[in-house]
């Protein structure tokens, strides 16, 4: 069972000790994002909705960058500033994701390390790790020809 962290430019850039993803086996593992622009690492957004969005871009990123995508994901976790933004932050998130939808917790939490910030989410995805594609042997009908 392979293990390996994730790394992706176009994802949010760690904002300190940790990786942004891990694949262990056929589940990827990605890290508590927010909307974080990862050019210039700062914060997107003053709405609930915009910031949604770059946070959901982020999670893609990293997945993107190990083969998944948003339909492999089947755990959420997100945090937020203040629940009473969650009917705002549902309509973005029941865009994004596809059903059948992830299993899902939304807890309000204290996002004061990163102010302005109004979520973080992180998720737990299952993408069966592909095969190595194996090139075509060559018959010994060519390699002899290739000797002459």
């Amino acid at each position: 069972m392979p293990k390996y962290a994730i790394q992706s430019k176009r994802g949010a850039p760690p904002q300190g000790a940790y990786s942004q993803g891990w694949r262990a086996g056929d589940f990827i593992f990605v890290t508590g994002t927010g909307p974080i622009n990862p050019v210039t690492g700062k914060l997107v957004g003053d709405t609930i909705e915009q910031q949604t969005e770059q946070t959901v871009d982020n999670i893609f990123s990293i997945l993107d960058a190990d083969g998944a995508s948003l339909a492999d994901v089947v755990k959420v976790t997100a945090h937020l500033s203040d629940t009473s933004l969650f009917a705002r932050y549902n309509a973005v998130y029941a865009r994004r994701f596809s059903k059948p939808y992830p299993v899902r917790t939304t807890v309000g939490s204290d996002l004061g390390h990163s102010p302005g910030m109004l979520i973080e989410l992180d998720c737990i995805a299952y993408a069966p790790a592909k095969p190595a594609v194996k090139q075509p042997r060559h018959s010994k009908k060519k390699a002899a020809r290739r000797r002459r």
